[in-house]
């Protein structure tokens, strides 16, 4: 078993501050001098003191809003100011774009000037961390904040450089009696990832599988997408080999958590496909960070795998980080009529090759 590496000054504090974003809890970002106090709208109770409200770019492209003026930079985060009328309702209706067939009337708003940038997007993307709306509100008292991050705190997050072996166990499994299972664990967030390890270990390249968690695929049998019987179709293929591995890792909705898939999955019951529905949301088309798979292979002392998936982008990941992938293996999956249109996205604009 691994002993646990010591996690650094700066993704602690970014840890404390996703934390703190989870709870409700207000938090500053300090970045040259300048300090945003901001309080997370989803998990906020209220909206006294607040005077802006600080927007992921997307977020503020579907409200029709422009970012301070026209010669903004359009990728960074958009600050209006609160409207006289604002309670958590209107606050919530400005965040969630789920919301926008309930109340289609809001505005019009004033943007304000984005004094700093680096900060403002690095809360965005803490939000995105802690699985929450990119949308603040901003305070005027820092002295509310129960964490202080800077833009370097939050660039410094990386949960693979702090993961660690926890325990492992044999696991017989329906796919094969001949397995163990090893959980891993990191000090910089709460996500335990697991690997299965199927087969006898020999001198060849394992057959590796890297599947994101899915609750509603894997558990609940959704007909939405592949992931289900992707997962199972997998450890048959691992188990039909010599032997392999399976990387679980906690990764729910491509790195946007299950709250924030849901609410893509509701927007795609309006129309949306899965990439516009994640970009309204203000997220990435995936955030997914596969260094943590990396990271699980190197402490399970594999250099040199053959990829079981269709995503090109799982194979760069593997390689960027300093794994061989010596083969590419195709999985097929069989669609239905409720995630054809699922499937011909993830191909036509994500580049899978189904």
């Amino acid at each position: 078993m691994n002993g646990a590496p010591a996690i650094d000054g700066d993704a602690r504090r970014a840890a404390l501050a996703i934390d703190a974003l989870r709870r409700g809890w207000a938090i500053n970002v300090e970045h040259l001098g300048q300090q945003l106090c901001l309080l997370p709208i989803e998990t906020a109770r209220d909206v006294l003191g607040a005077h802006a409200i600080l927007l992921s770019a997307s977020r503020a492209a579907t409200l029709k809003l422009m970012n301070q003026r026209a010669a903004a930079d359009t990728a960074l985060p958009v600050m209006i100011k609160a409207p006289a009328d604002l309670d958590i309702n209107l606050a919530l209706a400005v965040a969630d774009p789920t919301l926008d067939l309930r109340y289609p009337m809001k505005g019009p708003f004033e943007a304000l000037a984005l004094a700093d940038g680096p900060s403002a997007a690095a809360a965005i993307e803490l939000a995105r961390l802690a699985g929450l709306l990119p949308a603040f509100l901003v305070l005027p008292d820092s002295g509310s904040a129960s964490a202080t991050v800077s833009p370097q705190d939050v660039a410094a997050f990386d949960d693979s450089g702090a993961l660690h072996i926890a325990a492992r166990a044999r696991l017989p499994v329906a796919a094969n009696v001949d397995a163990e299972i090893v959980a891993f664990r990191t000090d910089v967030d709460a996500s335990d990832h697991v690997a299965l390890l199927i087969g006898k270990r020999d001198g060849t390249p394992p057959v590796v599988r890297l599947h994101s968690e899915c609750l509603t695929g894997d558990v609940l049998g959704s007909l939405k997408c592949d992931c289900g019987p992707q997962l199972h179709e997998a450890l048959q293929q691992i188990s039909d080999a010599n032997w392999g591995i399976l990387l679980y890792l906690r990764q729910e909705g491509r790195g946007i958590g299950l709250i924030n898939k849901l609410r893509a999955y509701a927007l795609q019951d309006q129309g949306f496909d899965t990439v516009d529905a994640n970009t309204r949301l203000g997220f990435a088309i995936d955030a997914r960070d596969f260094s943590v798979a990396a990271r699980m292979l190197e402490l399970l002392g594999i250099s040199n795998v053959r990829l079981l998936t269709n995503n090109p982008e799982k194979v760069e990941g593997l390689r960027s980080a300093g794994i061989s992938v010596e083969e590419r293996l195709p999985l097929k999956i069989a669609a239905n009529p409720h995630n054809a249109h699922y499937l011909e996205t993830k191909k036509s604009r994500t580049g899978h090759a189904l």
